[in-house]
């Protein structure tokens, strides 16, 4: 089997990683891949963007690829299915209209609604004045967002009230784009979030083990938001009575919603949940594909097959498959990021020490890499995830970081306390 993967991250790397650990899978290929899927046994990069809908689809047609998988959100939200379906490719990931529970806070948080599922109390503006009154109103702290896609940085949690106004000014002024057109204002819940990735074929869903990321660039989880600087699973806060409670209460409703919208959804539906102390959750927010740095710890710990789970999907028979089958033990994972990130950073640092770390018990998941005659470099925020399982966290983590000891490059950053709520 050839399959194709859409993507040049440290999810994507996981990926076809994974898939190329099955038997059934002879080659994959990425679009455009990184460093490391340039240097991975049976896998080749291909000078394709990932909105490059045409030649994605002429490759994979003369290829003879059997399977595209798609993990970025953007493409998924600019139609990539929809187009590559039109010519005939099995793929997995969602629609346009699927993807726009991802690519629209306000669409989402709608469909919340209209589902029954349970999620933090929010408004949507579309000009600062009004906004801004709301804030006043509801008081602080609150949390304002971009509507649309925004790499993961559309967040701001305001404790302040002239840190609300701020982020409303400088989201309508065009920090993030055409994401930022509107802005959703919503109450800010405390607690411990938890990421539910789940498989679904349109009819079936089913979770994947529960994790847990740290997305704040700061140690104990202070200062700007990232796309993640590390995270593990299974998540012990979500335990198999808050799991049951997820399928029945979030992830069954919401399938049968888009289903009722006339949205066959196909592929990962990502719940990121906030875990109250008394054990309640809400919904923060729904994603249209794998997490990352989420799919680098659940992948590693996940004995079935990928290529069977996907194409169970696709053809939408993943009721008939069996219970999903794990690995004993747990998997964490810690991001090696560029100074300066999540803002400015520079780029093509040579990166060493990764056999060593390989060497250590870890997988070095590559992110933001790519090679240059024969050498590794940094090509990203976000550079490396090194990963690691063990029979307990501490295990886990403990190999972790040994592994990312070993790496280095300029302005290498890394946060020490990954895993601190389990440990």
């Amino acid at each position: 089997m050839k399959i194709l993967v859409v993507g040049n991250g440290g999810r994507e790397h996981a990926l076809a990683w994974k898939l190329l650990q099955s038997p059934q899978v002879k080659q994959v290929y990425c679009a455009p891949g990184n460093g490391g899927t340039a240097i991975l046994p049976g896998c080749q990069n291909l000078p394709l963007k990932i909105d490059d809908f045409d030649g994605i689809s002429e490759f994979a047609l003369d290829s003879g690829i059997e399977m595209v998988v798609v993990g970025p959100e953007v493409p998924l939200a600019q139609g990539i299915t929809d187009y590559l379906r039109t010519q005939g490719l099995k793929v997995f990931g969602p629609t346009k209209a699927g993807a726009e529970i991802e690519a629209s806070k306000a669409w989402s948080k709608e469909l919340m609604q209209v589902a029954g599922i349970p999620t933090a109390q929010a408004a949507v503006f579309n000009q600062a004045s009004a906004a801004k009154s709301y804030v006043r109103v509801q008081g602080i702290p609150i949390v304002v967002k971009a509507d649309g896609l925004a790499a993961g940085k559309g967040v701001i949690v305001a404790t302040t009230l002239e840190q609300a106004e701020a982020a409303i000014d400088s989201i309508f002024q065009g920090q993030f784009g055409k994401a930022g057109e509107f802005v959703v204002i919503e109450e800010c819940l405390t607690g411990q979030e938890v990421s539910i990735l789940a498989l679904t074929d349109g009819l079936t869903i089913r979770p994947l083990l529960p994790a847990q990321d740290h997305k704040r660039i700061g140690e104990g989880d202070t200062g700007d938001n990232t796309g993640g600087m590390g995270a593990y699973a299974s998540a012990l806060i979500a335990t198999p009575e808050l799991m049951a409670k997820v399928q029945k209460e979030v992830l069954e409703p919401a399938i049968a919603n888009l289903h009722s919208r006339g949205i066959d959804y196909c592929g990962v539906l990502y719940a990121g949940l906030m875990v109250t102390p008394t054990g309640e959750f809400k919904v923060l927010e729904f994603n249209c594909r794998f997490g990352d740095p989420e799919t680098q710890v659940v992948l590693p710990l996940l004995e079935t097959p990928l290529e069977e789970l996907m194409l169970a999907c696709i053809q939408q028979r993943l009721a008939e498959m069996p219970p999903i089958v794990w690995k004993q033990g747990v998997a964490a994972t810690v991001v090696a990021a560029s100074g300066g990130y999540p803002g400015s950073y520079e780029k093509g640092k040579l990166i060493t020490g990764i056999d060593k770390a390989e060497a250590l018990e870890t997988k070095v998941f590559h992110a933001g890499t790519r090679l240059v005659e024969r050498n590794i470099v940094t090509d990203g925020g976000r550079v490396l995830n090194i990963t690691a399982i063990g029979d307990n966290f501490q295990q886990a983590l403990d190999r972790a970081y040994a592994g990312i000891k070993c790496i280095e490059f300029e302005g290498l950053y890394y946060r020490r306390d990954i895993g601190y709520r389990v440990l």
